[in-house]
């Protein structure tokens, strides 16, 4: 990358994040006779989807004409390293072009030992005409396996509908064998139909409805919801049943003298009353925490629901860019959250810890691109994001992200930050008991992720699929579903749980519940790397690196999602049963 257009890239990428439902300059309405671009965009092997390489990377060449109008790229199609550059082909709005030698490449040695490791290692190339994308084989091998051969041909077929585009086919012929000390002739062929597809319609031929509404994925759905309504009856019928003894059992030690009650046999979850509501050990780390969770929960379903209205995969990028976009004006959910638990918990260094939650996941996040931005270097692929673009994120991240979550601290310490809580904090804490080892904390956190991650694991694969194989994921409508179903099922078990520990008279349950819910992202990750060995076909140190980077990302996010979830709904029902019994 250049040092201009970095720069370029900087001044453009900032106006582009805050309008990020329009991924290109073009109005997508032609005239005839009008320019129509082809830009070409990425090449690489097919089973590394993210290992992509600039198009003429390889020694293609490009098409004689040279004069077009600039191109401006968003926030999030500089993250996810698209990078178009102009074909050079003369193409016009419904004008068809006979077959027509565009340029010619002498196969050097150099050149052809590229155009052979690429065809061995099955490189594709995407295209785009109109933002719709286009994919082509680059080569392939002879059946005996003692020749290399390169497509040398493309045909486009493109469908109009009045004065906008709505298909685009393309079709690889000249299969040319590569011999070195050549010359291959590079030709292309526009063929222009009128279509009855609307505008709007366009990209439904890049879905695939018989995966993504397979009947296995409704009947997943069902499943889940037939979880949920289990847990929440069985949760509710036991801790009912359960409290409700407690608490007449509780009445009854009321009724009792002094004498009688100091040789009763008294134990259970009233007995750590006065410590239950004690502060967590390291309130300052627990709540940013918290507090990031909370605002990953609220991205989550804001961008869930403007991907179900508003068809994000229709635009290069959009998506991404508006998940930066809600998660940076979102800030003081954070501030709000984090920073009123930390006052009720006492907290005093508040600064430091408005500091610690606007930047805890955004420097998780830049530290492992920032790694795997060095492979990509390595490499020299397309992903290797460029200077403008960490500038413009880092600028996000210090003059938007930390003052609103400054913004959101006040409010949260003025607002929410009084502890009122139903029972006095004992000066002295009291000793744990033994207990029962399946009682522990440390039995009880991984046990806790295990039904929420049976909730979600089918919904993983189909995301997983769409992300790391060549799918559109587009039924947010389920992934809507699945969101509320985990949510439930981990707020439910958390609440067990925690009922277990402290009916043991262990009044550690700030972090226990945040664990064991947040231990749902240990089991997703574990599920990653079954999926990486037995359902593709990656390989290479620059995929692996990306493969599990990213997915160790997207499950520390999850995790403080569930952990978050599972906490607040504990944190409401111990409240409630603290608050429903006398204490003296």
């Amino acid at each position: 990358m250049t040092t201009n257009k970095s720069l370029f890239s900087l001044s453009l990428l900032f106006l582009n994040l805050f309008s990020y439902a329009r991924a290109d300059e073009h109005s997508h309405t032609y005239v005839d006779k009008e320019e129509v671009v082809l830009w070409m965009n990425t090449v690489g092997p097919y089973h590394n989807r993210q290992e992509t390489y600039e198009y003429f990377s390889l020694p293609f060449c490009a098409g004689p004409k040279e004069a077009i109008g600039h191109y401006h790229e968003t926030l999030g199609e500089a993250l996810q390293g698209v990078e178009l550059q102009f074909s050079g082909l003369d193409i016009d709005y419904k004008v068809d072009v006979p077959q027509t030698k565009y340029c010619e490449v002498d196969l050097t040695k150099q050149k052809y030992d590229a155009f052979v490791y690429a065809v061995k290692n099955h490189y594709w190339y995407q295209m785009y005409i109109d933002d719709l994308p286009i994919w082509g084989i680059a080569g392939e091998i002879d059946e005996n396996g003692d020749g290399y051969y390169l497509w040398t041909h493309k045909k486009l077929d493109i469908g109009y509908n009045v004065d906008q585009i709505v298909d685009v086919n393309l079709t690889s012929e000249a299969k040319v064998k590569l011999i070195p000390n050549t010359k291959i002739p590079f030709t292309y062929s526009v063929k222009w139909k009128k279509s009855n597809i609307p505008y709007k319609d366009r990209f439904d031929k890049y879905l695939d409805p018989n995966f993504f509404q397979h009947r296995i994925h409704w009947f997943s759905i069902f499943n889940s919801f037939m979880m949920v309504i289990f847990l929440v009856g069985l949760v509710s019928m036991i801790l009912m049943r359960t409290l409700r003894k407690d608490y007449a059992r509780y009445s009854k030690d009321d009724e009792l003298d002094d004498m009688e009650r100091d040789l009763g046999d008294e134990y259970g979850w009233k007995q750590v009353h006065g410590d239950v509501f004690r502060p967590a050990y390291n309130c300052m780390l627990f709540s940013a925490l918290i507090g990031t969770g909370y605002h990953i929960s609220v991205v989550a379903f804001s961008v869930i629901f403007i991907a179900i209205f508003g068809e994000l995969y229709t635009e290069r990028g959009s998506l991404l860019s508006t998940a930066i976009f809600v998660y940076a004006a979102t800030a003081p959910v954070n501030g709000y959250s984090g920073g009123g638990l930390y006052a009720r918990m006492g907290g005093r260094v508040w600064i430091k810890q408005m500091v610690l939650s606007a930047f805890l996941l955004p420097c998780l996040v830049c530290g492992t691109a920032f790694f795997i931005n060095f492979i990509a270097i390595y490499y020299h692929a397309s992903r290797a994001i460029p200077f403008g673009t960490m500038v413009a994120v880092t600028c996000i991240c210090l003059f938007v992200i930390l003052p609103l979550t400054l913004v959101g601290t006040v409010l949260g310490r003025n607002l929410s930050g009084q502890p009122n809580y139903p029972c006095r904090v004992n000066a002295v804490p009291r000793p744990i008991p033994e207990k029962k080892w399946f009682m522990e904390p440390a039995v009880i956190v991984p046990l806790g992720g295990v039904l929420p991650f049976g909730s979600i694991f089918i919904e993983m694969y189909f995301i997983f699929t769409s992300f790391w194989a060549y799918k559109i994921y587009y039924v947010y409508g389920f992934m809507l579903l699945v969101l509320i179903i985990l949510a439930i099922v981990t707020i439910c078990v958390t609440i067990v749980c925690t009922y277990f520990l402290l009916n043991a008279e262990d009044y550690r349950w700030q972090w226990t519940s945040f664990l064991a819910a947040s231990s749902t992202a240990a089991y997703v990750y574990m599920y990653s790397f079954y999926y990486f060995f037995f359902k593709t076909k990656m390989y290479g140190l620059f995929q692996t690196a990306f493969y599990f980077g990213y997915m160790a990302l997207f499950s520390i996010a999850l995790g403080f999602m569930c952990g978050t979830l599972g906490y607040a709904g504990t944190s409401a029902f111990v409240r409630k049963i603290y608050t429903n019994v006398k204490i003296d």
